[in-house]
């Protein structure tokens, strides 16, 4: 209970709760959650920035096809 990453991890985590809602209280469920989804793509990006991964074609797809599908629910 004294290890600084689990409070670090915990405060970030309680912090992530709070925006979560604060979006729920603002947007609409089906609008908002397809939006975390991103988090995918920055996941990739990071991986390839930080880390030298490769990503291949079928990935990039993919990556591709999340977003237009995030930009086709934004502009409902």
């Amino acid at each position: 209970m004294s290890s600084v990453y689990l409070w670090c991890g915990l405060s970030f985590y309680a912090i992530s709760v709070l925006l979560w809602l604060a979006v729920l209280s603002s947007n609409q469920v089906s609008v908002a959650y397809p939006m975390l989804s991103i988090g995918y793509v920055i996941a990739v990006i990071f991986s390839f920035l930080l880390r030298g991964e490769a990503i291949p074609l079928v990935r990039l797809v993919g990556i591709a096809v999340i977003c237009l599908g995030v930009v086709l629910i934004s502009r409902t």
